[in-house]
């Protein structure tokens, strides 16, 4: 038998191991897609996520701006109210009239009293409670006086000469039955134009009609 010798061919030349090395890598290329053919028609296997955060996201999540707030809803816009004039208010437009002037006020004086009697004669006073000759109840602090013979609620302005002072009294009694004397006053109306420590003076006496 004949026996069969190998022999080992060695490559020195760089061509010769550089085309060494593309072979290598044909064949390891070759086995690779051969294995991802053969493995092809195997069932799918679910493929785990890691959900867990990295630092890298933390840090951009926390250094990134916060999530702006979403766009509220704009308000529909309300009819704005209509200027209305109060009934109250003047009219601009209409004519004014000019305010009537206040017409001048007429005062009225009281007429003077008629001097139908006059003349000078004693008076006194008296202070005593008791009905006068009308009828009253006599009233010190009145001004009415007593004479004998003029009517009653006369009107007799009496003045006092030594001061000028007067009072207008009403004749409501009789007297005074002294001779001198013609008109007895109320105490009111005798201190109206002389002490009451007097007693009695001479006045001058004035009728009014």
């Amino acid at each position: 038998m004949t026996g069969k010798h190998s022999r080992t061919r060695r490559i020195s030349s760089p061509a010769g191991i550089a085309a060494t090395a593309a072979l290598g890598v044909a064949l390891a290329v070759g086995g690779t897609v051969g294995t991802v053919h053969l493995t092809s028609g195997a069932p799918a296997r679910p493929v785990a996520v890691d959900l867990t955060p990295t630092t890298a996201a933390s840090t951009a999540a926390t250094g990134s701006p916060s999530a702006s707030p979403s766009a509220s809803a704009t308000p529909s816009a309300s009819a704005s109210p209509t200027n209305s004039r109060s009934p109250q208010v003047a009219s601009r437009s209409k004519t004014r009239t000019a305010a009537p002037k206040p017409s001048a006020t007429i005062k009225r004086t009281t007429p003077a009293a008629t001097v139908v009697e006059s003349g000078s004669c004693g008076a006194s006073f008296y202070s005593d409670g008791q009905l006068t000759a009308n009828g009253e109840n006599f009233n010190p602090d009145a001004l009415t006086a007593a004479h004998k013979t003029l009517p009653f609620n006369t009107k007799v302005r009496v003045t006092n000469p030594a001061n000028g002072k007067s009072v207008t009294v009403r004749i409501n009694d009789r007297g005074p039955f002294i001779d001198g004397r013609c008109l007895d006053l109320s105490r009111a109306a005798f201190a109206t134009i002389a002490s009451l420590d007097v007693g009695a003076t001479t006045v001058r006496y004035e009728v009014l009609g």
